[in-house]
């Protein structure tokens, strides 16, 4: 029987110690660095659906934290994948979980750090009725929360974006310009009657003009103060989509298309007008430092799109 066949010898030699490359050598050029970490990190989020209550969806994760010893050569970062692992996926998502989060993600490096930085990209998924005949359909909406702490404080960000459509006031106008020329050119003085014009409207070759309309983009940041009360992230979303009034519909029927092009009508939306109408729907919410918009109107009259963006409180 060989030495190492032998039980009593097998227990009698020492065990080797797998090596630690970060924890044990040093860096031969002393520096603190910011931030040290991983990024797009396939992990599931608990989320609180207001209908279905907590559920798992995918999201792509964002750790860091600072390294503020100079002689460290690295952190300890599959300990920052295995809290966020283990913690994402069993409490649900809001403000206070995420802060608890971000100091265990710096008690997680033994004093190497004192700041962390998380991020996280994920979808809502809401059910949104059609506007007048009873339809309904699923609207998907990316989010994107960051929350960052540093001996500083604590900056806490929403980001997330809605599609809407946006029909041209410009357009719009000359179309009405066209529709009263048209009219006079074809009825003339005296010849005007009710029907004979719902009769004109209404044949397929009349050539009335109608205004452009895009489907358009805002992408909404939220910078939102410490410790504020917030039950369902969803509430930012509704009230930006209100604010436009032209949300971008799922299933619809004849009556929910002509409601549709009832509300374009009355929302004729430059992209500037479609920035303005986020400050006043946010401008006056108290749980807010301030935010953030950016709009994006993907015209349809040229191959270039119309973009307008503005923070609260104003930055120039």
């Amino acid at each position: 029987m060989s030495d190492r066949e032998d039980p009593v010898i097998r227990e009698l030699q020492p065990l080797r110690k797998l090596p630690d490359v970060a924890e044990v050598s040093v860096s031969t050029q002393a520096s603190t660095i910011d931030w040290v970490g991983m990024e797009e990190m396939e992990l599931p989020l608990l989320d609180l659906d207001p209908d279905k209550g907590p559920v798992q969806i995918p999201a792509r994760v964002a750790a860091f934290v600072s390294l503020d010893q100079q002689n460290q050569r690295g952190i300890h970062m599959s300990r920052l994948y295995t809290l966020l692992r283990d913690r994402l996926a069993s409490e649900a998502l809001n403000f206070k979980f995420l802060r608890a989060l971000v100091d265990d993600m710096i008690q997680s490096q033994q004093d190497l750090s004192q700041s962390a930085r998380l991020e996280l990209k994920f979808e809502k998924w809401r059910k949104r009725p059609a506007l007048k005949s009873g339809e309904w359909g699923w609207r998907r909406y990316p989010f994107k929360v960051l929350l960052e702490k540093t001996p500083m404080g604590v900056r806490f960000e929403i980001g997330f974006e809605v599609l809407y459509s946006s029909t041209c006031p410009a357009s719009a106008a000359l179309a009405r310009h066209d529709l009263v020329e048209s009219l006079l050119k074809e009825f003339g003085p005296g010849k005007w009657s009710s029907s004979k014009i719902t009769e004109w409207l209404d044949d397929s070759r009349t050539a009335v003009a109608t205004p452009h309309a895009q489907r358009s983009r805002a992408e909404i940041r939220l910078n939102i103060l410490d410790g504020a009360l917030i039950t369902d992230w969803s509430e930012f979303v509704d009230r930006a989509e209100s604010a436009f009034g032209t949300p971008v519909q799922t299933a619809v029927r004849r009556e929910d298309e002509q409601e549709f092009a009832r509300l374009n009508g009355r929302n004729l939306l430059f992209c500037e007008d479609a920035a303005r109408r986020i400050l006043f729907a946010f401008k006056d919410d108290r749980r807010l430092r301030g935010f953030h918009v950016r709009v994006e109107h993907q015209e349809s009259l040229h191959p270039h799109n119309a973009v307008a963006s503005l923070s609260w409180p104003p930055t120039n």
